[in-house]
């Protein structure tokens, strides 16, 4: 039995769901989003709960029962209050900069990186050393916020890089003499 799948989902004020045949859409106070739903499992509106449960006893079908209602959760909490991510960046000269929509990074190569800020995606740099990425759509965000690691991740040695904010880096030690 999946304990996720089990927990029905509470809709908050102003978010309405409109399940037709395999697509749900749901509308909310910063968007609309929708997802196709496996064949494997049934979504259940009543009033302001959304339950979700297996179709059959089948392996595929129990499997998919979790990440459905995890994916659902998802939507509902993505247009009612949204997603953010936030990287630090660390070491001498490395900045960014958002303008319009590119994402300017200085990060210690002899060129700047121009990252375009894909639609539905908002980026903000509080200060240099602080890209904050938000957005309705958690794997979009999500996305987004690795695609700007992978630039320039953190070493271990002294952790320059760009990281998450919540991101713990494992520090080696360096040569001895």
């Amino acid at each position: 039995m999946s304990r996720i799948g089990k927990k029905p989902i509470e809709m908050p004020q102003g978010v309405t769901v409109d399940l037709s045949g395999a697509t749900l859409a749901v509308k909310g106070p910063k968007g609309e989003l929708s997802m196709s739903v496996m064949e494997d499992v049934n979504l259940t509106v009543d009033g302001n709960v959304i339950t979700v449960e297996p179709r059959a006893n089948s392996k595929k079908a129990r499997s998919m029962w979790g990440m459905q209602r995890t994916l659902v959760s998802n939507l509902v909490e993505g247009v009612a209050n949204g997603f953010q991510r936030r990287l630090e960046i660390n070491g001498v000269g490395y900045r960014a900069a958002a303008r319009g929509n590119v994402l300017n990074l200085q990060l210690g190569y002899s060129h700047d990186i121009d990252f375009p800020i894909p639609d539905g995606i908002k980026v903000e740099t509080p200060d240099q050393t602080t890209v904050l990425i938000s957005g309705i759509d958690k794997q979009k965000v999500g996305q987004v916020a690795a695609k700007i690691r992978e630039f320039r991740k953190p070493e271990p040695y002294k952790g320059k890089g760009v990281k998450y904010a919540e991101e713990y880096i494992f520090r080696k030690e360096g040569k001895k003499k």
